[in-house]
């Protein structure tokens, strides 16, 4: 059942319509006073119920709602256009908010691509496209959000690595943070087209591993991160040391062989790369 537009005219005309047949039933219901003719009264009967039916026709829409129309049971049409209207009497109206909604999900507790407990939780941007499908899709359309968006983030955590530590995966939770966000949003556009629903955001806004491995994993994290701030040290020495030899022996300000140069650079690697102050010592004689 998809949104459809209802017949409606503008409430002010209603007005004048309803005045219409007001005059109608007084005249009508003064001329059987005067003269007792039944026909009259019949006329005035008529034209009373029928001011009834117009007042039962006249509906406000507010900025950014519609009304969702239904006769007996049967649905008639939707009416968008704010202001003031006139449209089938005796229906029941079901008011739907067009408005954009802000829904920030709980935070659940889930494995990630490999089996890490997570906490993840996201914030979903909605409005309603299509109010028909909004009524009669589904029971209540915020509580199917709520639910299908805790549903696709689930779904979506288990896709994805909380970190990419050995460069195995192209796409994780925490480094790619856009990427997640779109295949969310595209996850909960599929699941929320039945309530005429669009999804315009979905961004995960909390992100962190479980207590019971939170220690563990910020310990790999630092040793990581040591490991390669080392790797930059040793890199840089490694480049120093072979700098200072070459230019040592190109300008020949001393003669180095083998085991010199070994000792040297001994010396050298441990001095640049110790996280500790080297105590420089004197040699007053040879290095033998």
């Amino acid at each position: 059942m998809t949104e459809k537009s209802i017949s409606k005219m503008n409430g002010f005309l209603g007005v004048i319509l309803l005045l219409l047949f007001a005059g109608v039933a007084v005249a009508c219901f003064s001329n059987f006073v005067v003269s007792g003719n039944v026909f009259m009264f019949i006329a005035a009967f008529v034209s009373a119920l029928a001011m009834l039916l117009v007042l039962s026709g006249f509906t406000v829409i507010q900025p950014n709602q519609a009304k969702v129309f239904t006769l007996f049971g049967s649905y008639l049409g939707v009416i968008r256009q704010e202001g003031f209207w006139l449209t089938v009497p005796l229906t029941k109206r079901n008011t739907v908010s067009l408005r954009v909604i802000n829904f920030n999900s709980d935070r659940l507790k889930v494995n990630d691509l490999e089996g890490n407990p997570i906490e993840i939780a996201a914030v979903v941007v909605y409005k309603v496209s299509d109010a028909a499908k909004a009524v009669f899709g589904v029971e209540d359309y915020k509580e199917f959000v709520h639910t299908q968006s805790e549903t696709g983030l689930r779904h979506i955590a288990s896709q994805y690595p909380y970190d990419n530590f050995n460069n195995d995966y192209e796409i994780s939770l925490r480094q790619h943070s856009d990427e997640v966000g779109d295949n969310l949003t595209n996850d909960l556009q599929k699941r929320l087209e039945i309530a005429g629903v669009d999804i315009l955001e979905a961004r995960i806004m909390h992100l962190a591993y479980s207590s019971e491995i939170a220690h563990a994993m910020l310990q790999r994290q630092q040793a990581k991160a040591v490991l390669a701030a080392r790797k930059v040290i040793v890199d840089g020495a490694v480049s120093m040391v072979k700098s200072a030899i070459g230019q040592l022996s190109s300008e020949g300000i001393v003669e180095l062989d083998e085991e010199k140069k070994a000792q040297m650079v001994n010396n050298l690697m441990v001095a640049l790369v110790s996280d500790k102050g080297s105590q420089p010592v004197i040699n007053t004689g040879t290095i033998y």
